[in-house]
């Protein structure tokens, strides 16, 4: 039978410090008889006798005593070692690692943080927003957020909300142009376009189709932009028309500053998700951290507009920008 050194070591010590083969199992939750096999074990192993025995005691030998003094000090350091890594798993402080994508999430992220470090203040978050889509692992990432029609592969994923994309523009612009009535008028537009920050592609516009199904719109830009915040203020200063995320126009369509248009080509396939390892081997930090973001994200419809708010606040501003 294999020898468990670990744990034969540890019999072995707690032993010699009680002077009990007995107690030294009952200290460690071991019967009795598990305590002399892994003893057992140990002088076999060791090829020599650790202790003196007799009926009612037990006293170590010269190489026992030997032994002892060097393999105590280890043991406890290792004990102490253990200890600290649960004390840690436990604890609530420490670095949190977390990632997402820049262009969506950023407006998302600040009122999580604010919140989750005005409940836990001594964890430190270390935030990195970008829209490479990087390697859960390698990045030692305690928790991630991802856009998508799916959770990424490998890790524990929560669905948190629908990622709407609408076309959206300001009352001014509508004013002074007027409102596409199709996807092909837009060819008469100004519109804006998006470049991913991580592959330099320009980005097609997403949309739906009649039957449900995605479809790629392209459009002649008027502007090109690598950052949503950038792209929301040019559409609202009624510079362009432009596709936007629900996380960037929700706000501004419900105040009456930006204007979804054709609002039956909104896509709505993508979600947001929060990924993460197994939870049953996080810090309580992490863990922590996981419960806020579904407390306050799951299903919150501050992003997500519902189609009569939509259809509602489409034909009130084609109505403003009619002459």
């Amino acid at each position: 039978m294999p020898i468990n050194e670990l744990r034969s070591i540890a019999t072995f010590v707690k032993t010699a410090e009680l002077g009990s083969l007995r107690q030294a199992a009952a200290s460690q939750g071991m019967t009795p008889q598990a305590a002399s096999q892994a003893l057992a074990q140990l002088e076999k192993h060791l090829d020599v006798r650790l202790f003196h025995r007799t009926t009612r005691s037990m006293s170590l030998t010269d190489e026992g005593r030997q032994f002892l003094e060097a393999a105590q000090p280890p043991l406890l350091g290792l004990q102490r070692a253990l200890q600290m890594a649960r004390e840690a798993k436990e604890g609530i402080e420490g670095p949190l690692r977390i990632v997402g994508p820049n262009s969506v999430f950023s407006p998302v992220l600040w009122p999580l943080l604010d919140q989750f470090c005005r409940r836990y203040p001594e964890v430190q978050p270390d935030v990195q927003l970008d829209d490479r889509i990087g390697n859960w692992v390698e990045d030692r990432v305690d928790v991630g957020f991802r856009v998508g029609a799916s959770p990424a592969d490998g890790v524990i994923a929560r669905r948190l909300f629908s990622l709407q994309l609408i076309i959206c523009a300001s009352p001014d612009y509508l004013s002074r142009h007027g409102a596409p009535d199709s996807l092909d008028a837009l060819t008469k537009h100004r519109c804006s376009a998006f470049r991913n920050s991580g592959t330099g592609r320009v980005l097609p516009w997403f949309v739906k189709t009649s039957d449900g199904s995605m479809s790629e719109h392209h459009v002649v830009p008027a502007m090109t932009v690598n950052d949503e915040a950038l792209e929301t203020e040019a559409v609202l200063a009624g510079h362009v028309i432009g596709l936007l995320t629900s996380v960037a126009a929700a706000s501004h369509i419900r105040a009456g500053r930006l204007v979804p248009l054709l609002v039956k080509h909104v896509a709505d396939k993508s979600s947001v998700f929060v990924y993460y390892g197994s939870r049953s081997a996080q810090p309580a930090r992490v863990r922590a951290f996981i419960d806020v973001t579904v407390e306050l994200l799951a299903d919150n419809p501050s992003f997500v507009l519902t189609p009569k708010e939509l259809a509602t606040a489409e034909a009130n501003g084609r109505k403003m920008a009619s002459p």
